[in-house]
């Protein structure tokens, strides 16, 4: 159960990820969208759109930097133990609580708001559970270890080292399976969200409007009053070429 926990599902979940974004972008690009319900209703959505996207931004880059850069790089640095992880869990929590706080009320707009409930997708149900799930199972074990609850656990030298063994193909799934039950479940809500991003509305978070920085100017033009002062206003199907 350890091996395809830790050394089998994690790359069955990137394969549906990719897979997933690859379907989407050839047969379903119309869908490829956020499906927004702000004309249903915005006062929430202005509260909750923001503390969820900029919260994610900073939980994201608190993951990456966990993740991938070793212990040793950060000791070379000069930055002890005791100060990473004082700098990580307590910007860790404040972004997790508010990409937490920001998707219960993005939900609670959903369910208040027939309109917006009626403009769901399928599967947004799950997937709001599963990002939930993510997000609560992380702050919990934030909680734990930094209280030492977790018997001084330091996922520096389990986790992080599991994850990176990951991309050499060769997966040390028995550190993953001596974590403690909170990372471990944490992670697996994580590679399960991996696999549902290409088949929800989150599928938008792979989209980056490039193309505007490379189009025409829009030129608009100011019309001369002196020049259309004595031409009858008509409109546009009663012109004559």
């Amino acid at each position: 159960m350890d091996l395809l926990l830790w050394g089998v599902y994690p790359y069955v979940s990137v394969t549906l990820l990719i897979a997933g974004l690859v379907w989407r972008a050839r047969y379903d690009a119309f869908g490829w969208t956020t499906h927004s319900s702000q004309l249903h209703e915005s006062r929430l959505l202005r509260i909750g759109s923001p503390l969820f996207h900029f919260g994610m931004a900073f939980v994201v880059a608190g993951h990456v930097v966990g993740l991938l850069v070793p212990m040793s790089w950060t000791d070379a640095l000069g930055l002890d133990d005791h100060a990473y992880h004082l700098m990580a869990v307590s910007t860790g929590a404040v972004a997790g609580v508010a990409a937490a706080a920001g998707i219960g009320v993005l939900v609670r707009r959903r369910l208040r708001t027939p309109a917006v409930r009626k403009a769901r997708v399928r599967g947004d149900r799950l997937m709001y559970a599963v990002l939930l799930g993510a997000l609560a199972l992380g702050l919990t074990a934030t909680v734990l270890n930094s209280t030492g609850q977790t018997d001084g656990y330091n996922y520096r030298e389990g986790v992080s080292v599991w994850f990176r063994s990951l991309f050499a193909l060769s997966p040390d799934y028995q550190l993953m399976a001596a974590a403690p039950l909170a990372f471990r479940l944490h992670v697996l809500f994580g590679f399960t969200l991996f696999a549902l991003i290409p088949y929800s509305r989150l599928v938008h978070m792979f989209s980056a409007p490039l193309k505007y920085l490379f189009r025409p100017f829009v030129v608009y033009r100011r019309r001369d009053p002196r020049l259309t002062s004595n031409r009858p206003d008509r409109r546009g199907w009663e012109r004559v070429s």
